[in-house]
């Protein structure tokens, strides 16, 4: 229902859609104050409620706070309203490295620099006792200076839960 140039909250002007799930839609937007490109994720309360999702939502709130990381997308700040949740995430505009891989075969220094980048992103979040639990190309996306960055942690764990 999120209509291009809408203000959200005063602060972020919405623009195109990026991407949908069954609970969310991404959008990308403008921070109304800075200028800042960023990606809002917008999340239909109802349906997380009527599923009993809302402690996942909570999780992935908990986690993106703990995983403050180069090559994981980090988030801003959440809000909400009446009938959604909005998080505020860094935008990272080179897109999902499945985009990249389907395209054929990707050069062996240019592999060996993602697979280092996931290692060091994921070793910092076991670290933080934060399990992703959902990694795969289409989680794995890749910003302007071609590195990667870990997102959607929708699906994890912490160590103490």
């Amino acid at each position: 229902m999120e209509k291009k140039g809408t203000i959200l909250m005063q602060r972020y002007e919405l623009g195109q859609m990026l991407g949908q799930g069954t609970f969310a839609k991404v959008y990308h937007a403008r921070n109304l104050v800075s200028g800042q490109s960023v990606a809002i994720k917008v999340i239909d309360k109802e349906k997380v409620l009527k599923v009993g999702m809302i402690d996942h939502i909570k999780r992935e709130i908990s986690v993106m706070r703990l995983v403050k990381h180069p090559n994981v997308v980090q988030l801003y700040e959440v809000m909400a309203s009446k009938t959604k949740i909005y998080f505020a995430m860094e935008y990272v505009r080179g897109g999902e490295l499945f985009n990249k891989v389907a395209k054929g075969k990707l050069k062996e220094d240019v592999a060996r620099k993602y697979f280092q980048q996931l290692v060091g992103a994921i070793d910092f979040c076991h670290s933080r006792g934060v399990y992703h639990r959902d990694l795969k190309p289409e989680n794995l996306l890749l910003d302007e200076n071609g590195n990667l960055k870990v997102t959607d942690f929708g699906l994890s764990a912490l160590l103490d839960s």
